[in-house]
């Protein structure tokens, strides 16, 4: 946020099911560590906020968690094939796209439902990115565009599907592979700090993300609105050493002196600890940590989405159905135990509910060269 207080902002389909638990027809796992049973706090906020009773929630974890693991193992052994992957609506299925028909019972070997789409995700991927190309005057008329894997299309949405239509004209994009419809959604950026913690920029507070160090340095990632290179932070002090907004919404505060810690402040308080980064599926659940709303749920909804806001479009955003509010802004997205982003902005509140968008944390470690600190 740049203000004292900002608001929140084909194919014939076959379809690979990862059941609870996997099948035993599926490809037995390599030994490893077990995974710590997820905090009370975390069952406690899904079992709130999806609906769900903890037995449901202690699956979800559990399947969601085998995804991750599984959409990673066939993004590499896909390669180019490889369309995307989603979780149904209670995370019993993954669904993993392909455009080779042959790859199919690599897919199902690992317990997924293969899809058989028209377009890999690279190549929607590229469609996104001939969006974001567009000339600035159009984006401006169109809220937000994500790749849809599970349509197989990328979405724009717009006040107004003629604006939508507009930008899908003027970025020249293949027309069959793009889906336009008219969206009450009118993204804004949050700027509030703390993001488990609070910190200050003057007067001005925003929301920690997650501790990290560079080197020697501790120090925090947040969301680029936040703040400019240069610019000092209080509560824990620091300078912040790189920012992007927009194009991206990701900065890094180094705070010398001050001691990075594994977590991220969960329901009431208590502290959920980061394992990881690795990105989780859509339809998995998420939560997110910030100083003015507190713990909150919801569900991945789109990956690589791009969102337009007041101040320019923002690129490689991750769409969810978790609330947030003005001063969330920088704070923390984790999918059970791994770290997913920063909040960015999004619209609703958290009365009536709403869309809240992340940058997702990974790109940010590796532009500036951090570790992230894990338990």
């Amino acid at each position: 946020m740049l203000s004292k207080r900002c608001a929140l902002v084909g194919g014939a389909i076959l379809a690979v099911c990862l059941a609870t638990p996997l099948s035993a027809a599926a490809a037995t796992p390599a030994p490893q560590a077990a995974t710590p049973p997820a905090p009370p706090a975390v069952i406690d906020a899904l079992e709130r906020d999806l609906g769900l009773s903890e037995a449901q929630v202690i699956a979800r974890l559990a399947n969601e968690e085998r995804a991750a693991a599984t959409e990673a193992s066939l993004t590499t052994a896909l390669g180019g094939s490889f369309g995307g992957a989603w979780l149904n609506a209670d995370a019993s299925k993954l669904m993993v796209a392909t455009t080779d028909a042959a790859t199919t019972a690599t897919i199902q070997a690992q317990g997924a439902q293969p899809v058989v789409v028209q377009r890999s995700l690279d190549q929607l991927n590229g469609i996104v990115g001939q969006l974001d190309q567009a000339p600035k005057r159009a984006k401006a008329g169109a809220a937000l565009w994500y790749v849809d894997v599970a349509t197989n299309t990328v979405s724009i949405q717009a006040p107004t599907v003629e604006a939508a239509e507009a930008l899908a004209a003027a970025a020249g994009v293949d027309r069959s592979a793009v889906t336009v419809s008219a969206t009450a959604e009118r993204p804004t950026t949050f700027i509030n700090i703390v993001g488990g913690a609070a910190y200050y920029i003057g007067s001005s507070r925003c929301s920690v993300g997650f501790s990290v160090t560079r080197g020697t340095t501790p120090g925090f990632v947040t969301a680029g609105h936040c703040g400019r290179a240069g610019s000092a932070t209080s509560s824990p002090t620091g300078t912040f050493q790189g920012s992007s907004f927009p194009g991206n919404d990701y900065a890094w505060v180094a705070a010398p002196g001050n001691t990075t810690t594994p977590y991220v402040r969960g329901s009431g308080g208590a502290n959920v600890t980061v394992r990881g980064s690795t990105q989780a599926a859509v339809g998995s659940s998420i939560c997110r940590s910030g100083s003015t709303t507190g713990w909150r749920c919801g569900t991945i909804q789109q990956h690589n989405a791009s969102v337009t806001y007041p101040q320019g479009t923002v690129s490689g955003l991750t769409r969810t159905s978790a609330c947030a509010e003005p001063g969330d802004s920088g704070g923390s997205f984790i999918s059970g135990s791994q770290a997913q982003g920063m909040t960015s902005g999004g619209s609703g509140n958290c009365s009536v509910g709403g869309t809240t968008y992340h940058q997702p944390v990974n790109e940010a470690l590796s532009v500036y060269g951090l570790t992230l600190r894990v338990g």
